[in-house]
C-alpha cells in the first residue's frame, strides 16, 4: 500500500498517458502475481461456505448441542477429504469450576511423513459478547463467524485441496482446539490471573505432546513438527495482519517466511511487516513446549471498539462481517508456504 504513495511527476504523467491501457496493465500486473503462486489456487469462496455451514449450527458454545453437532461435522468434513482424525476429549476445568467437555480435533495428511508442519485454530466460539457496545448483550453468545469458524474454514479448503494433491511430500496435522475462548469476562472480577482462563484445548493438547516427547528415547529426534501456524479471526473485513510479539520472539524465521510468501503470492497488502503487540493464544502453550509457532491474527490500530476489529466479542461477529477476500489472502499464503517450504 505505501509503495504506490510516493510518485514522481514524471510517473504521474505516466500514469495520465496509459490510463486507456489500465485493464491490460491490471492483466498484466495479475499474471506477474500469479506467476510466482505455488501449489493449487485457494478457493476463497469455498471458505466462505465451510465458515457459513459452522455457524448454521449457532453459537458452538462449551457443552451445548450445536457445539456436539459442530464437531461432528468437522470430524466428517476431514475424513471425507481422505484425512486421518483423532477426537482428543478432555474434560477441563473452566474459571468459574464448569467442567468443560472438550474435544480437539486432530486431522493428519499423510500420517506416514516423519516431517510434519502444524496448521491450527480454535474451533469453539465465546459465550458472552463482552465487548458490544451495548451492555444488553454483554450476556448473549458470540456467533464466532471470524472469532472461531474462519481459521477452521482455511483449514478445511486446504485440505480439500490437498485431497486432490499428489506433489505435496511433507505430512500436516491440522489441529481444532476447543476451550480457547471460555476466558474470563469482562464485567467478573476475580483474584486470579486472568491470563490462564484462556485457550485451555491447546494447553491440554501441548501437555500430551510433551508428555509424548518425553517418553521418547531420543528427545533430539522427537521433534513432531517443523514449525506451527495458528489462524486466528482470519475473515474480518478490513483485516491487516501485524507480526505479533510472541510469534517473533520464539518463531522470527517463521514469521519472515510466512510474510514473504504472501507477498510472492500478492497478498503482502494484508500482511504488515510491523510489530503487532503481544497476544494470549493458543500458540503460547505450543512455543512453550518448544514447537515455534506464529500466530496470523488481525490487529486494528486505529479501531475504538478494540485492536482485534469492530466485532471482536461482539454479537456483530457474524457472516455478514466476513470478507471472502481476507479469507483468500489468508489461504493462499499459508499453502505459499506449504508448497515452498
Amino acid at each position: 500500500m505505501n509503495k504506490i504513495s510516493h510518485f514522481t511527476a514524471f510517473f504521474a504523467l505516466l500514469l495520465l498517458v496509459f490510463t486507456s491501457c489500465k485493464s491490460n496493465n491490471q492483466a498484466t500486473k495479475e499474471s506477474e502475481s500469479l506467476s510466482q503462486l505455488v501449489g493449487p489456487t485457494f478457493v476463497g469462496d469455498s471458505a466462505y461456505a465451510f465458515c457459513a455451514a459452522q455457524c448454521q449450527f449457532g453459537p458452538r458454545i462449551m457443552n451445548s448441542e450445536a457445539h456436539e453437532k459442530c464437531c461432528q461435522w468437522i470430524v466428517e468434513k476431514f475424513r471425507y477429504y481422505g484425512m486421518e482424525v483423532e477426537e482428543q476429549k478432555a474434560d477441563l476445568k473452566a474459571w468459574d469450576g464448569t467442567m468443560l467437555r472438550s474435544t480437539n480435533i486432530i486431522a493428519r495428511f499423510r500420517p506416514q511423513e516423519k516431517q510434519r508442519m502444524l496448521i491450527c485454530a480454535h474451533w469453539d466460539s465465546r459465550p458472552w459478547a463482552d465487548n458490544d457496545p451495548d451492555s444488553a448483550n454483554w450476556k448473549k453468545p458470540v456467533m464466532g463467524a471470524n472469532d472461531g469458524a474462519s481459521g477452521v474454514a482455511v483449514m478445511l479448503e486446504i485440505a480439500r485441496l490437498l485431497s486432490n494433491d499428489t506433489t505435496l511430500h511433507v505430512g500436516i496435522d491440522f489441529v481444532c482446539f476447543d476451550a480457547e475462548d471460555y476466558g474470563v469476562p469482562q464485567w467478573e472480577e476475580v483474584e486470579e490471573n486472568t491470563e490462564s482462563s484462556w485457550a485451555l484445548g491447546s494447553k491440554d493438547w501441548a501437555r500430551k505432546i510433551a508428555d509424548s516427547i518425553a517418553q521418547t528415547a531420543d528427545n533430539s529426534a522427537a521433534k513432531p513438527y517443523e514449525f506451527g501456524i495458528l489462524l486466528d479471526m482470519v475473515g474480518g473485513q478490513g483485516s491487516r495482519f501485524y507480526q505479533e510479539g510472541f510469534s517473533l520472539k520464539y518463531a522470527a524465521g517463521i514469521v519472515s517466511k510466512v510474510w514473504s510468501a504472501a507477498n510472492d503470492a500478492g497478498y503482502g497488502s494484508y500482511f504488515v511487516s510491523s510489530p503487532g503487540g503481544f497476544i494470549t493464544d493458543d500458540h503460547n502453550p505450543i512455543n512453550e513446549i518448544g514447537i515455534p509457532c506464529i500466530d496470523i491474527i488481525p490487529y486494528y490500530p486505529d479501531c475504538e471498539q478494540s485492536s482485534f476489529g469492530p466485532t471482536w466479542h461482539t454479537i456483530s461477529d457474524d457472516m455478514e462481517h466476513i470478507d471472502v477476500n481476507t479469507l483468500t489472502a489468508v489461504g493462499q499464503t499459508v499453502v505459499q508456504v506449504l508448497f515452498s517450504y
